[in-house]
């Protein structure tokens, strides 16, 4: 049986996140590219805006030193309770 290539990795499929694993997802809107990163282990998330233009590491890059800025603040905000935005 071959491996289907498009089988989501990490938890989506019962396995356990590597330490450090990070998900990155392009999403291109109009002359702009939404780059989201997430911390794979905490569930952590951020996302970058930049031009089309811009090379895909350097965007990559920007996203992977927001999140870990983000990672390192800690615990500061409060628990968010689910959707919504917090007033």
């Amino acid at each position: 049986m071959s491996q289907n290539p498009y089988q989501p990795s990490g938890r989506a499929n019962g396995q356990a996140s590597q330490p450090g694993e990070v998900y990155i997802e392009f999403q291109a809107i109009g002359p702009q590219v939404r780059v989201t990163a997430m911390d794979a282990a905490s569930g952590i998330e951020v996302f970058v805006v930049g031009p089309v233009t811009a090379s895909r590491s350097d965007l990559q890059t920007l996203a992977i030193r927001k999140l870990q800025r983000r990672m390192a603040q800690g615990d500061d905000l409060p628990p968010s309770s689910g959707r919504g935005i917090l007033a």
